[in-house]
């Protein structure tokens, strides 16, 4: 799964906007449209960072 179907997955899972999502992480509202729309993708520490939030939240992309 590419980095912008986990990031709808996740939203659409949680229920959250972008907007949501983005004060979630602590980025800009236009960040994560841009990641949800393959325009850029995220650095490793924000990676991480999204990583940790579905953790905690008990979402896995592992098989």
């Amino acid at each position: 799964m590419e980095f912008r179907e986990k990031i709808k997955f996740v939203r659409n899972k949680l229920y959250l906007s972008q907007e949501m999502l983005a004060k979630e992480l602590g980025v800009a509202f236009a960040t994560v449209n841009r990641w949800e729309t393959g325009r850029c993708k995220p650095n490793y520490q924000t990676q991480r960072k999204f990583a940790e939030y579905c953790k905690a939240n008990g979402i896995s992309f592992e098989d």
